[in-house]
């Protein structure tokens, strides 16, 4: 009976001959071979949309400018009133200096159409820093206009009807005659990044909105972190294990999933019409924001500390501390790492979202650069949205350098992230 018991067994043993080993291995050869397969399929999508951002946005960094022989007649500028100037002739009559040839309206239209329509503020601006100019004449470099610009940069082909493109032959020709005088340049483009946005492209910059995301996410970290950190130590540390603290945990996670825009008509119905806070401001989106990212850092830091042994809770409570002393002196700064990864993540989203702020009205043009937090502003994912949607074929790439600044922001953000981290990072 013992005998036939084991060549029982032994006839049921299963076969792990070659044949099934090769087929085994080849099985996990192939597997690992579909993951190197993902992550450069990843990878190659990935330098696809950045060298499609970069390759358009790029030549958004230098501008096209003309140089013209302008005459500061002390009869169109008041010394007493240089604000006050007729800069506008002034740069005009520059330019018909240059072709004297040319008559009439339209032909006259179309010339003056090759320089920036902020030519006179230039003039203006250099006048008033130096009022000594008055009487003299220099030779000013000004901005071209967006269509010379683009025709210059090629992005407006010539060899194509003058019917389709924005620029007609004249202004080629005057194009080309002032390039052979070696009075066109491209130079780094400056204004794009110390003004603010503009009707006109060559005049357009990031400046306004980078300084409102600034604000903007000051405002989100300052509400966001401290609220979100002492809910999280209360929650896991404190808080009693009843219903009412499950159905907190429940909702905190619901709102993580709950949409942008949500929030966007919850600080429109809350802080603007209820409250009556200024419209497009960089507290009121701030606030909005930091609604939205404040799940997000309850959540990673109550992960964040329940990743921290009990043994330090433990050895913490033998020695005679208080339960407020274990987490704030032993818990809390074990825990920080995890902490700061979970606000860094929050802030990076509240620093791409556009649709909440929409909903607050920081979608309107705004010109001048906020020196408050009260200050009409502007972001830089609202302000990609705008110049998206925007007709000039300048502003094209303009919208993928001003993706380029935001990506560049994100990158500061994350790396200051990294730096916080290591300073306070332990380990047990």
């Amino acid at each position: 009976m013992t005998d036939f018991t084991a060549n029982q067994a032994v006839a049921r043993k299963p076969d792990f001959s070659d044949a099934h080993l090769r087929k085994r291995y080849r099985a996990e050869a192939r597997f690992r071979m579909y993951g190197i397969a993902a992550i450069f399929a990843a990878l190659a999508m990935l330098a696809v949309l950045l060298g499609s951002i970069v390759t358009t946005g790029v030549s958004a960094f230098t501008q096209t400018e003309i140089a013209l022989d302008v005459t500061l007649d002390s009869s169109q500028i008041d010394p007493a009133a240089i604000a006050k100037g007729n800069y506008r002739k002034i740069v005009r009559d520059a330019i018909r200096a240059q072709f004297p040839d040319v008559s009439g309206r339209r032909d006259l239209r179309n010339l003056y159409k090759i320089v920036s329509s902020g030519a006179d503020f230039t003039l203006r601006r250099m006048v008033e820093a130096d009022p000594s100019l008055i009487g003299t004449t220099r030779t000013v470099w000004f901005k071209s206009s967006a269509d010379i610009d683009q025709l210059n940069k090629g992005a407006i082909p010539r060899d194509v009807p003058e019917a389709d493109r924005r620029v007609n032959d004249d202004q080629i020709a005057w194009f080309d005659a002032l390039s052979g005088d070696d009075r066109t340049r491209r130079s780094f483009n400056t204004t794009f990044f110390t003004s603010g946005d503009s009707r006109e492209p060559e005049q357009a910059g990031v400046w306004g909105a980078v300084v409102g995301t600034a604000l903007t996410l000051l405002v989100t970290l300052v509400l966001s972190f401290p609220v979100g950190v002492m809910a999280a130590v209360y929650l896991e540390e404190f808080a009693p294990k009843n219903r009412w603290t499950d159905l907190i945990e429940v909702n905190i996670n619901n709102l993580a999933a709950v949409p942008s825009i949500v929030f966007g008509l919850l600080g429109l119905a809350v802080f603007l019409n209820f409250f009556g806070m200024p419209r497009s401001a960089p507290v009121v989106g701030g606030m909005v924001l930091a609604l939205m990212t404040l799940p997000t850092v309850i959540i990673a830091g109550r992960a964040a500390l329940q990743s921290v042994p009990p043994s330090i809770r433990e050895a913490a409570l033998g020695v005679g501390a208080s339960p407020l002393q274990t987490v704030s002196h032993h818990v809390l700064p074990l825990a920080m790492p995890g902490i700061l990864t979970g606000t860094i993540i929050g802030m990076a989203r509240a620093l791409g979202e556009t649709a909440p702020l929409l909903m607050i009205g920081m979608v309107a043009f705004i010109v001048d650069i906020p020196r408050g937090f009260t200050d009409a502003a502007t972001v830089l994912p609202v302000q990609v949205f705008l110049w998206a949607d925007a007709p000039e074929r300048a502003f094209v790439e303009r919208t993928s350098a001003a993706i380029m600044v935001l990506l560049a922001f994100l990158i500061v953000m994350n790396l200051a992230a990294v730096l916080l981290r290591r300073k306070f990072e332990r380990r047990w």
